[in-house]
């Protein structure tokens, strides 16, 4: 069977896993926070009340520190689908992990146009505002280098080998 991960190697798949989905969120929401901060001065602790009225609508803005962590729970959440996501098709389609660096960018855009298009829309945020112009950009451009790459190459470190 080519490409999938064999029993004995399982821990090294987590691990994988694990690396990918952390640095992927991590670095998404660290530009999140500090570019919502830079940019407009809006307080870390708001951009992620911001995802958490996602799930708990408007409410999440007035539950303090604790609906931040909600939100940061939820982004976290969120990292680790898009994670396991190309996990599960690398496994099936070699030809994922053969040019990480281009498959991984283009899952990237992938994933912002899925969150932007229709997560959030379908959430209890609704449809947002048309973004102004860097706002976009610098979304798309760390939905390609910040989590479309971390994933790709964590999934290319598994199943390389176990092809």
């Amino acid at each position: 069977m080519p490409n999938r991960v064999i029993a004995g190697d399982s821990g090294s798949w987590v691990q994988w896993l694990i690396v990918g989905w952390l640095v992927a969120g991590t670095l998404d929401i660290l530009y999140a926070t500090g570019f919502s901060y830079f940019r407009s001065g809006v307080a870390p602790s708001r951009v992620l009340q911001y995802v958490a009225s996602g799930a708990l609508g408007p409410a999440a803005f007035q539950g303090g520190t604790a609906t931040a962590a909600a939100g940061l729970g939820f982004h976290y959440l969120n990292a680790f689908l898009a994670t396991a996501i190309f996990f599960a098709a690398a496994s099936l389609l070699p030809s994922l992990i053969r040019m990480p660096l281009l498959v991984g960018a283009l899952y990237g855009i992938g994933v912002y146009i899925v969150m932007n298009y229709v997560v959030i829309p379908l959430s209890r945020i609704g449809t947002p505002r048309t973004p102004a112009t860097i706002v976009w950009v610098t979304g798309v451009l760390v939905h390609m280098f910040f989590i479309g790459w971390p994933i790709a190459l964590s999934a290319r470190k598994v199943f390389a080998r176990a092809g």
